[in-house]
């Protein structure tokens, strides 16, 4: 039922169908000739970057239970290769496949500078927290390319302009001098997403993010420089990092993090038809409980999509998960907090506070 070849260096090991697309075969069909016209061999598991142009590019958040109300992305497609990642699922509206082509196939914003001072200097706009970026990484090794979210930071601090930002690479270090200068206006929160101690579980779990390492160094760079850190256990995904919950959380507030926040996993959409696939390739003696596992934590699902629910789970597993990062939190983070963004400094806005995560 399942092949035993790994493609190495990626987290999804095939193209699935797009649901979009009846005929998705000859989309593929399309790209290998596009290959061959431009002498490329058709699959050397290399990443392409390929260039989009969007009308806007903030995006107003209706979920109720995301922690935020605006974000923007650079890029559409993550090379980091997450198995595990929600977003997957929005490379299909572009016709394209949540699995390898999720990685392999990179949308570039490159006008999202233009496109952020245009929004944010409305005049009917009032400033709340924009978060770079809710769906893929800000600073995914395309970012050293392209430079676009330097670009946009660059946007924030000229309007004094609040931003949060969501990454696990180490790229955002590049941008220090910035964001040293959106917090000392209070304008900027960072959210480091750390999901594992174990350099073997991150390398088939998020096979081209930064080492663990270097991510606790990021954080402790960041805070040691006034920067607010809060750290993303997330996803935890039973028996693959449930375990890890408590030396996590007293490894990140030993490196100087002020909070951390968690979600269980939850394989939405195609997600889970990749993610299971993963797994009996990759861990294939715990596959069956993990997945189990997850199941327990939603209701019998792979995937529970209700508001309130969806990201804590339900069920003995699930309990037992969100208790230990209570603990966690009453163990290392007892006398830290994460301080409210400044919203009051961009021209024209209410003065309005307001907590990220």
């Amino acid at each position: 039922m399942f092949k035993k070849s790994i493609t190495k260096g990626r987290g999804a090991q095939q193209n699935i169908h797009n649901r979009f697309f009846e005929l998705s075969h000859e989309q593929r069909d399309d790209f290998l000739e596009y290959c061959a016209k431009e002498g490329e061999e058709a699959d050397k598991n290399k990443t392409l970057y390929l260039p989009v142009f969007p009308k806007t590019i903030v995006n107003k958040v209706a979920s109720p239970d995301v922690g935020m109300a605006y974000s923007m992305n650079m890029y559409q497609g993550c090379e980091h290769g997450c198995v595990y990642c929600y977003a997957r699922n929005s490379h299909e509206f572009w016709g394209l496949s949540a699995g390898l082509d999720f990685e392999r196939r990179i949308l570039i914003k490159k006008d999202a500078p233009k496109l952020l001072e245009a929004f944010i200097k409305r005049k009917s706009w009032q400033a709340f927290p924009i978060v770079m970026s809710g769906n893929t990484d800000c600073y995914q090794p395309a970012e050293k390319t392209f430079e676009i979210t330097r670009q946009c930071l660059e946007v924030f601090l000229k309007y004094k302009h609040p931003v949060g930002i969501i990454t696990k690479n180490t790229l955002i270090l590049r941008d220090l001098d910035i964001i040293k200068a959106l917090a000392k206006d209070n304008l900027i929160s960072v959210n480091i997403s750390v999901t594992s101690l174990s350099e073997p579980t991150r390398r088939i779990l998020e096979p081209r993010t930064a080492t663990i390492k270097k991510r606790l160094e990021t954080v402790k760079v960041l805070s040691e420089n006034g920067i607010p850190v809060n750290v993303m256990l997330a996803p935890i995904i039973p028996s693959i990092n449930s375990h890890e919950i408590l030396p996590l959380a007293k490894a990140v507030s030993e490196a100087g993090a002020l909070s951390i926040a968690h979600t269980i996993v939850r394989l939405n959409g195609v997600i889970g038809e990749i993610f299971t696939d993963w797994i009996y390739k990759t861990l294939p003696d715990r596959a069956e409980k993990v997945l189990h596992q997850i199941e327990n934590c939603h209701g019998g699902t792979l995937n529970d999509s209700r508001f309130g629910t969806r990201m804590r789970g339900e069920g003995e597993i699930a309990k037992q998960i969100n208790d230990l990062v209570k603990l966690a939190r009453m163990k290392y983070f007892k006398d830290k907090a994460m301080p409210t963004v400044n919203t009051t400094l961009h021209e024209g806005c209410k003065s309005t506070q307001l907590r990220l995560f």
